[in-house]
């Protein structure tokens, strides 16, 4: 498929600025304030793409990081944990279009992961983003032709090395766009295994102002901003939507001798008041925490709370647990909620163990 060059001024125009991370300091960087918009358990999805001979480009969103298997074979080729496009492409690029996995997203970074792609690595990478309306069905069918129009320049052209992580912090913009799909190019052609967009959801909340809604979900805007350990599942697995498919999709940290907590704070994506608590212990069934606890607070935009920060307020006083299953905390053991604004909410497991999702249903208060 032919697809249109992207003329370097464009591609640099407004992007000033852009600082390459170093791949130790990758999530560091964007782990406690962002989340990854084309997550696939998030819901994103592949709308259109040049090619995929060699390896698939759904690989390119797979949550888990990219392993090896040596001297395997496909009827293609060497089997890799990526998405590969064949040789010698006449196009200026190969693409990939995804739809994010939320209503719109205003993006902070991006990370092109090339691991176990050595001499097949694609040599340069950039990004564009383009914002659809609800009803453009027809305008999403074309964002792979030539002309289409809309693209605009998110991460300009970027060298890539071989096998190796590589992410980049985009300059703060005051007036930066939310998209709805974005475009992944390499230059010509060649691997890419794993692909990240980091950013923060731009979320559609209902029109009355009482209605309830997860004020947590990562599609609202939550983030998974700090916990104590994560051993063996991520934090911000807790925000993802859906009940998940086994251990490996939620928040578990490591065993613990003695008398011990963990904890994760989480930020809401909007401000409210908090009328039931969700913890999920799906899938968990012989580690799950010997009890949970709440905790919640109010800061001020951009400040990211300590664990024991004296601004905490305990909501949800320590309550036994049982395995692969949804607990729900509501009116009749949550305190200090009513007529109360929290920002941030911290999820406390005693002493440890997993919990798959974390839902914080309230209705939101500017």
């Amino acid at each position: 498929m032919e697809v249109p060059a992207v003329p370097p001024e464009a591609v640099q125009e407004g992007l000033t600025g852009v600082r390459q991370i170093p791949a130790e300091d990758i999530d560091a960087t964007f782990k406690s304030n962002t989340i990854d918009l084309v997550s696939k358990p998030l819901g994103s999805r592949i709308v259109s793409l040049s090619d995929e001979w060699f390896a698939s480009a759904s690989n390119l969103t797979t949550p888990t990081p990219p392993v090896r298997k040596p001297g395997v074979f496909t009827h293609a080729g060497a089997w890799y944990d990526g998405w590969e496009t064949r040789r010698h492409n006449r196009a200026p690029f190969d693409f990939v279009i995804f739809r994010l996995g939320v209503a719109s997203g205003r993006v902070h970074g991006v990370e092109v992961d090339t691991a176990f792609f050595n001499g097949n690595h694609a040599p340069e990478v950039s990004v564009e983003g383009c914002a659809l309306g609800a009803d453009d069905d027809d305008d999403e069918a074309r964002l792979g032709a030539p002309d289409f129009p809309a693209w605009e320049p998110v991460l300009p052209r970027q060298e890539c090395g071989p096998s190796r992580r590589h992410a980049w912090l985009l300059p703060p913009r005051p007036a930066a766009p939310a998209y709805t799909h974005v475009r992944l190019a390499m230059y010509p052609d060649g691997g890419i295994a794993r692909f990240r967009l980091y950013g923060l959801a731009e979320p559609v909340f209902p029109a009355a102002a009482d209605a309830v809604l997860d004020l947590a979900a990562a599609v609202n805007g939550g983030v998974a901003a700090a916990c104590s350990d994560q051993h063996f599942g991520a934090k911000d697995n807790l925000l993802l939507p859906g009940r998940g498919v086994d251990m490996g999709d939620g928040w578990e940290t490591k065993r613990t001798r003695g008398p011990h907590v963990d904890w994760v704070v989480v930020k809401l994506g909007a401000p409210g008041e908090v009328v039931k608590v969700v913890v999920d212990t799906a899938h968990f069934r012989g580690n799950f925490p010997q009890k949970v606890a709440v905790f919640a607070g109010r800061w001020a935009e951009g400040v990211l709370p300590g664990s024991e920060d004296k601004g905490w307020v305990e909501v949800l006083e320590p309550m036994e647990t049982g395995p692969d299953r949804e607990h729900e905390y509501g009116a009749d053991v949550l305190k200090n909620v009513k007529g109360e604004t929290y920002s941030h909410l911290k999820l406390v497991i005693i002493p440890d163990g997993g919990v798959k999702r974390f839902r914080v249903f309230g209705r939101r208060r500017v």
